[in-house]
Protein backbone atom coordinates (compact mmCIF):
# COMPACT_ATOMS: atom_id res chain seq x y z
CA UNK A 1 0.00 0.00 0.00
CA UNK A 2 1.17 3.48 -0.76
CA UNK A 3 2.45 5.58 2.30
CA UNK A 4 2.82 9.22 2.11
CA UNK A 5 6.53 10.30 1.87
CA UNK A 6 8.04 12.55 4.99
CA UNK A 7 7.86 16.40 4.25
CA UNK A 8 11.12 17.65 3.61
CA UNK A 9 12.94 20.40 5.47
CA UNK A 10 13.19 23.86 4.67
CA UNK A 11 16.97 23.57 5.12
CA UNK A 12 17.55 21.02 3.03
CA UNK A 13 15.43 22.25 0.26
CA UNK A 14 17.44 25.41 0.32
CA UNK A 15 20.77 23.68 0.86
CA UNK A 16 19.47 21.74 -2.57
CA UNK A 17 18.43 25.27 -4.92
CA UNK A 18 21.54 26.83 -3.51
CA UNK A 19 23.87 23.93 -4.77
CA UNK A 20 22.20 24.64 -8.35
CA UNK A 21 22.12 27.92 -8.47
CA UNK A 22 26.34 27.84 -7.28
CA UNK A 23 26.46 25.66 -10.22
CA UNK A 24 25.03 27.61 -12.91
CA UNK A 25 27.14 30.92 -11.56
CA UNK A 26 30.12 28.60 -11.76
CA UNK A 27 29.20 27.67 -15.35
CA UNK A 28 28.78 31.43 -16.36
CA UNK A 29 31.65 32.28 -15.18
CA UNK A 30 34.19 29.60 -16.81
CA UNK A 31 31.80 30.76 -20.31
CA UNK A 32 32.45 34.43 -20.05
CA UNK A 33 36.24 33.44 -19.21
CA UNK A 34 36.60 31.72 -22.54
CA UNK A 35 34.61 34.15 -24.28
CA UNK A 36 37.24 37.02 -23.31
CA UNK A 37 40.11 34.19 -23.77
CA UNK A 38 39.19 33.52 -27.44
CA UNK A 39 38.48 37.85 -28.07
CA UNK A 40 41.79 38.07 -26.78
CA UNK A 41 43.64 35.42 -28.80
CA UNK A 42 45.05 34.24 -25.86
CA UNK A 43 43.09 30.50 -25.49
CA UNK A 44 45.03 27.59 -25.44
CA UNK A 45 42.32 25.28 -24.54
CA UNK A 46 39.59 25.96 -27.17
CA UNK A 47 39.90 25.30 -31.19
CA UNK A 48 37.51 27.15 -33.49
CA UNK A 49 38.44 27.97 -36.99
CA UNK A 50 40.18 31.04 -37.85
CA UNK A 51 39.07 33.25 -40.92
CA UNK A 52 41.79 32.65 -43.43
CA UNK A 53 42.75 36.33 -44.96
CA UNK A 54 43.11 36.48 -48.56
CA UNK A 55 46.84 37.14 -49.42
CA UNK A 56 47.50 39.34 -52.77
CA UNK A 57 45.15 41.71 -53.39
Amino acid sequence: MAVPKKKTSKSKRDKRRATWVNKAAIQAKKALSLGKSVLTGRSTSFVYPQPEEEAGE
